[in-house]
Order: C-alpha cells, then sequence, then structure tokens
C-alpha cells in the first residue's frame, strides 16, 4: 500500500511536507526546506493527523532538510513522545553532515531513531 498525499507548503518560508502513506501503519513526511519556528507547527500537525488516521511508524525523510532549529528540535522530540504513545516511533531518516552534527551536539542522537545519509558522520 502506497498513497501519496498532497504536499502542503509553507506559504512564508516555502517548506514543503510530502507525506506517503506506506502501509496502513506507516507513513513517510519529506521535509524539503526548514524545520524552524514558523514551520513547526505544521509539521507537528501532519504527523498528529497521520497518528489520528492510525499510523504508528512515521520516517521523517531529512535528505532535502536545509536548517532545524531549537524549536524544530523539540517538536521532533516532541513527534517521537506522540508516536511511541501510540505504540510505534519516529524514525529520522537521511541527514546530512550538518543534521547529524547537530543531532550528535545536543545529545538527540541518542533518544531519536536516526538512519544517517551515505557518507554523514557516525
Amino acid at each position: 500500500m502506497t498513497t501519496v498525499d498532497i504536499a502542503s507548503t509553507e506559504p512564508i518560508t516555502g517548506t514543503t511536507f510530502a507525506v506517503t502513506r506506506e502501509a496502513p501503519t506507516a507513513a513517510r513526511v519529506a521535509v524539503l526546506g526548514n524545520v524552524i519556528v514558523a514551520t513547526r507547527q505544521a509539521l507537528k500537525q501532519r504527523v498528529l493527523d497521520l497518528l489520528h488516521d492510525g499510523v504508528t511508524t512515521v520516517t521523517l525523510d531529512l535528505a532535502a532538510a536545509g536548517y532545524i532549529d531549537n524549536s524544530g528540535l523539540g517538536v521532533l522530540v516532541s513527534i517521537a513522545k506522540k508516536c511511541r504513545d501510540a505504540g510505534g516511533a519516529l524514525w529520522l531518516e537521511g541527514a546530512n553532515e550538518d543534521l547529524a552534527t547537530l543531532f550528535a551536539i545536543t545529545k538527540l542522537d541518542t533518544l531519536l531513531n536516526i538512519r544517517l545519509a551515505p557518507g554523514a558522520p557516525r
């Protein structure tokens, strides 16, 4: 089962969140742009909507993400907790070297499930 939801673009920032339902309980959200104070609530709402629709495991595809600020990091932690509470998990996938470094510095690499992009430091 793979269904693609129409991507939503935040008008002020141009950040896009494209959702693909991969299975009845699994979905992928591709982040194209930045996860910052202006976009964090839209990302959180997309994931909450998925959880409401029966998804328990969410993969955030960060391959095209540019920057994540402190409010964006906070929303990742919040989303991960919501997914765990639903009996599933949040996976971060495709993080570039800068994001991998950010996760390591903030120790979020010990809290979140992260699959790094090829070539990103471990």
